[in-house]
């Protein structure tokens, strides 16, 4: 049957859809598509469904050319055929966004995660699933450690062959990979083999089981990670006072981050590997440097940092505004009063100080606005003569306060 929609009745449905086609769709998501007076869905979804008399769209690529259609079908009962759980790392998130709540329904099916996790007999609770169909493999990157299990969703057949480079890289070709194509349909095919091994010609839709094994170096959960993590030309916060500075940057779920004075930018980078909702600008005056920033970022695996490159703070008008700023190079008193004229209350402010001048600025400014005052002074072993000696850097003042 179909008909129009009526008022409190949504007029789309989104069908997670399997590789089994109808066969493996529960009873409603049938009587959706029993219903529906258009399906619209990529060529592929079309082709594992029968012939009904619901009008056909395929969806066009790229995905975004495909949303003015859909909202013009307003009005009629509609079905959206998608992947599996359109919830996860799927089409239906995008569509919601432009949608009201009355608008929509969603009827789910088995995620390719679920299903590759009950092919492979793993709780997938203590599985990292990452979806990296449209994401760069490098994200991949602070999750490589011997031991660790993960479900990875790629592009098409060819990034097998480049997610078996980039493990064999970074040290770690000794990794067990899974391919399964087609999961839960006919042409399902499941391949599996050490990393630096794989070969064979696979097929989209399909997704990777990873265990990762090999001599490559983990990247460290804790803040203050190795100087070696970043490539610098010597203008970076150096480990021991990075970690004291993420400490008092604090990080908090969904905070935006400025790190005025980007150097390599592993204060920025380092925020944003604390936790995947948190995001960064780095403003870096140097080109040069600002390219070393975008670098850093894309090896290790962080895409949420937009570099400006230009000096503060004129070029902080006009960005996103700030939860937590950091000021790591830079800092004058017109840097200083601009931030306290313009930052919103209740932003955190941390400034790192090298030099007599900008310590005395930082304490005039706690005697203004209070906050916290620590001085870091460091010291290393290094040879003296045939024994050897505590070689001290130079201190660094920190000043933190919430305005």
């Amino acid at each position: 049957m179909s008909g129009e929609a009526i008022m409190g009745d949504p007029w789309l449905t989104i069908v997670g859809l399997g590789e089994d086609g109808a066969e493996g769709l529960p009873p409603a998501s049938l009587a959706a598509l029993d219903a529906a007076e258009v399906v619209m869905g990529p060529p592929r979804h079309l082709a594992l469904l029968p012939e009904g008399q619901a009008k056909r769209i395929a969806w066009p690529v790229p995905f975004a050319d495909g949303i003015p259609q859909l909202l013009a079908l307003r009005g009629r009962r509609v079905v959206v055929l998608a992947s599996g759980d359109p919830f996860w790392c799927g089409a239906g998130t995008v569509l919601a966004r432009h949608l009201d709540p009355g608008e929509w329904r969603a009827l789910p099916g088995p995620s390719c995660f679920s299903l590759a996790a009950s092919r492979m007999g793993w709780g997938l609770e203590s599985v990292l699933c990452l979806g990296l169909h449209a994401a760069p493999l490098s994200r991949l990157r602070p999750h490589l450690a011997s031991g660790a299990r993960a479900v990875l969703t790629l592009r098409d057949g060819d990034a097998v062959a480049a997610l078996v480079g980039f493990l064999c890289e970074a040290g770690f070709g000794a990794s067990r990979m899974t391919v399964m194509e087609a999961l839960g349909g006919p042409r399902e095919r499941i391949t599996t083999g050490r990393a630096d091994a794989l070969t064979g010609d696979f097929a989209h839709p399909l997704c990777v089981a990873l265990e990762v094994a090999g001599p490559g170096a983990a990247l460290p959960l804790a803040s203050g990670r190795g100087d070696d993590w970043f490539e610098s030309d010597g203008q970076m916060t150096k480990r021991p006072v990075r970690a004291l500075t993420l400490s008092a940057l604090a990080p908090r779920q969904g905070a935006h981050l400025w790190d005025i004075g980007g150097g390599s930018g592993s204060i920025s980078i380092e925020w944003l590997l604390s936790h995947p909702s948190l995001s960064a600008t780095a403003i870096e005056p140097r080109a040069d440097r600002a390219d070393r920033i975008r670098g850093n970022a894309a090896r290790l695996g962080v895409d949420r940092l937009l570099v400006v490159t230009g000096a503060a703070p004129q070029a902080l008008d006009g960005l996103q505004a700030p939860d937590v700023v950091f000021v790591g190079g830079g800092l004058d008193a017109a840097l200083l009063g601009w931030l306290e004229a313009r930052l919103a209350p209740g932003t955190r402010l941390v400034a790192n100080a090298v030099t007599l001048e900008t310590e005395a600025l930082l304490l005039a400014a706690q005697g203004r606005r209070g906050g916290d005052l620590l001085r870091i002074e460091l010291a290393a072993s290094a040879p003296l003569g045939r024994r050897r000696g505590w070689t001290p850097s130079r201190p660094v003042v920190q000043w933190s306060v919430t305005l």
